[in-house]
């Protein structure tokens, strides 16, 4: 029997591998990333350089989708440091996201066959040989299909002690990005995992994990889907945030029933309609584009001739 490796219930206990059919149909090679990098929708880009210090503790950089073509920025991406995501494969690249369900579909429904996705949505993931991802947690379930390169994710339990629930809370809440306290001694409760072009990984609903590239241009495309147990659980953690930010002491969720959890869910919707708590993420500076032969990938922001960033 395999160990949980969380606290919350649900079909996906432990980091798992899977085989998938994405690689053969060609979306990872160079003529057609280049291509879906021409055409992307500019808003829809995440560029991000992390910088990590003797004890591990991150900092990040954004920065724009700039001026260059589709193949440059292949080029300034494989040559960098840099971390891209592209949001909402479904709009940006449709014919990936076909391709993409069908396998989902498989896949689930063998390894999870009482796993219902109520939604679920796509990004695409271009990252440099030398990339890494700090740890933090994503507020909803996840199976990553690796196309290109090698990378090694570290998954870590989903107690308290690696994933505080006040932590949660303010990711949820937007009110701070995915990253959550970390500290050296968390390595050994890693489950480590390399992952090849044509293997998919899932992990536990909210597992903090983190990820190193090995030393190749990689890319990876991630679905993030919810079932309705994790749409409750995360809109009672909205819920508590809201009532923590008013100074009260909501309790933890892992002693709420289904009942419970729902009712604050569904208050949690009410509570975004209203703008209960504004997001604190929506003022990111940014610093750099890429550039071709920059250091770390990473150029200065161009600047039209009105004054803003091109």
């Amino acid at each position: 029997m395999t160990e949980r490796r969380t606290r919350y219930p649900g079909p996906i206990a432990a980091a798992a591998v899977h085989p998938h059919g994405l690689v053969a149909q060609g979306f990872a090679e160079d003529a057609a990333l280049a291509a879906v990098l021409d055409r992307y929708p500019a808003d829809l880009f995440d560029i991000n350089l992390y910088d990590y210090d003797d004890e591990g503790q991150v900092s990040l950089r954004t920065g724009a989708r700039g001026r260059l073509d589709g193949g440059q920025l292949l080029e300034a991406i494989q040559q960098g440091r840099l971390w891209v995501n592209m949001r909402d494969v479904e709009r940006g690249w449709p014919e990936l996201w076909r391709a993409t369900m069908a396998e989902f579909d498989r896949v689930m429904g063998d390894a999870y066959p009482g796993l219902k996705a109520a939604s679920r949505n796509g990004q695409l993931i271009l990252s440099s040989p030398k990339a890494r991802v700090p740890y933090h947690f994503d507020a909803s379930g996840v199976i990553l299909f690796h196309l290109r390169g090698r990378k090694r994710l570290f998954v870590f339990p989903g107690d308290e002690a690696h994933l505080p629930e006040r932590s949660m809370e303010q990711v949820i809440a937007r009110q701070t990005t995915e990253e959550i306290p970390y500290v050296r001694a968390f390595e050994q409760d890693a489950q480590a995992i390399d992952l090849e072009p044509g293997q998919a990984l899932t992990w536990p609903f909210f597992a903090p994990h983190r990820v190193e590239n090995l030393d190749r241009f990689c890319v990876s495309l991630s679905v993030d889907f919810q079932t309705w147990a994790s749409r409750f659980r995360r809109g009672a953690l909205y819920t508590n945030a809201v009532l923590r930010s008013r100074g009260g002491t909501p309790r933890s969720t892992d002693r709420m029933g289904q009942a419970e959890l729902a009712a604050r869910w569904a208050a949690s919707v009410l509570l975004k309609r209203t703008g209960a708590l504004k997001s604190r993420l929506e003022g990111f500076e940014r610093d750099f584009e890429p550039d071709v032969g920059a250091v770390d990938g990473a150029g200065r922001l161009s600047v039209d001739p009105a004054g803003g960033q091109g």
